[in-house]
């Protein structure tokens, strides 16, 4: 709608109130009859934009208004970018020196200097008051559970006495019944360092098992027969008496493990040998005849029980038999006893 039209129809409404009143004022009929406002009519069409004012002249100043109230202040912009450095000034006049400002707070620990020369002992300080009393450490381990005594009737509560120094260490109890589990207490101080009891008489040494034996052939047993004991009648040690010189066999006295071992000179013929224990072969040595004496050995190790045999024996024949001995050279057999089970 243009402005026109808006106009008009301001002007009428104005009209029509204004008879309206004016009759109302003076009760007489007016010279024209006002009636109630009609429909508004349908808008006009748009009228032509008027030209843009923008490049019109610029107009004269107006005159300064009232001072308005301060405003709420506004958000704070974004921030504008980085400009350029500037060039640098003219170096300006020394200014007065400023008065010594606070201590500032010590900055970090710096690098550890080279110690110093060793000053003089200082005096002696006051003693100073007690510490804080320390935070109580874990409860330790509990200690092995002594022998408990025989528990005697209770007697009537006394009043406590002075602590008399602490005597000698009476005899040891009777074991008791095992009483019930307590609560777990708080380790008491350590105690004063008791005297020194007298020196108890000497015990018993313990007996320990033994068992050993070392044998040895000679030139009447030299060249033993085959698959048969060899019969060792030189003596070398025997205290035991656990090696049999008639049958050739060692007999186990104690359970335990047992080390054997032989050293053969071979002469004459071939040596071929079995170490038997109770009727079967356990190891074996051969060693082949070349004109000169030669050195054969063997050993090992054996659990044995109460009543187990072990000997030596020529496997092979005749022809293998070749353990010799005389005044200069020695075939022997010997073992002992490593540890008790």
């Amino acid at each position: 709608m243009s402005f026109a039209r808006c106009f008009f129809l301001y002007l009428l409404v104005v009209v029509v109130v204004a008879c309206a009143a004016e009759q109302e004022i003076s009760g007489k009929n007016p010279s024209c009859v006002c009636g109630h406002p009609g429909i508004p009519g349908n808008p006009g069409h748009n009228g032509i934009p008027g030209r843009d004012g923008r490049d019109g002249a610029k107009g004269d100043r107006g005159d300064p208004g009232e001072l308005g109230t301060c405003g709420a202040a506004g958000k704070d912009g974004p921030k504008g970018d980085k400009g350029e450095p500037g060039a640098p000034g003219i170096d300006g006049l020394k200014g007065r020196r400023g008065e010594t400002g606070e201590r500032g707070p010590p900055g970090k620990m710096g690098p550890q200097g080279f110690s110093g020369p060793l000053g003089l002992k200082g005096v002696k300080g006051e003693m100073g008051m007690p510490g804080p009393k320390g935070i109580k450490g874990d409860v330790g381990p509990v200690g092995p559970l002594g022998p408990q005594g025989i528990i005697g009737l209770q007697g009537e509560k006394g009043s406590p006495g002075p602590i008399g120094p602490p005597g000698r260490q009476g005899p040891k109890g009777e074991l008791g019944p095992p009483g019930h589990k307590g609560s777990l207490g708080y380790r008491g101080e350590k105690g004063l360092k008791g005297e020194t009891g007298e020196k108890g008489p000497k015990g018993d040494m313990p007996e320990i098992p033994k068992s050993a034996f070392s044998v040895g052939l000679t030139s009447q047993s030299k060249l033993p027969a085959s698959n048969a004991p060899i019969r060792f009648d030189k003596v070398i040690y025997n205290h035991q008496n656990h090696y049999n010189t008639e049958s050739g066999r060692f007999t186990c006295a104690v359970t335990g493990a047992y080390y054997f071992t032989y050293h053969i000179t071979v002469f004459s013929r071939n040596v071929r040998v079995a170490l038997m224990k109770n009727g079967q072969s356990v190891i074996h040595t051969m060693d082949n005849y070349q004109n000169s004496e030669d050195q054969a050995a063997g050993g090992t190790v054996l659990h044995l029980e109460v009543g187990d045999k072990v000997w030596l024996q020529v496997a092979g024949g005749q022809l293998f038999n070749g353990l010799y001995a005389d005044d200069d050279d020695d075939t022997t057999f010997s073992g002992f006893l490593l540890f008790a089970d």
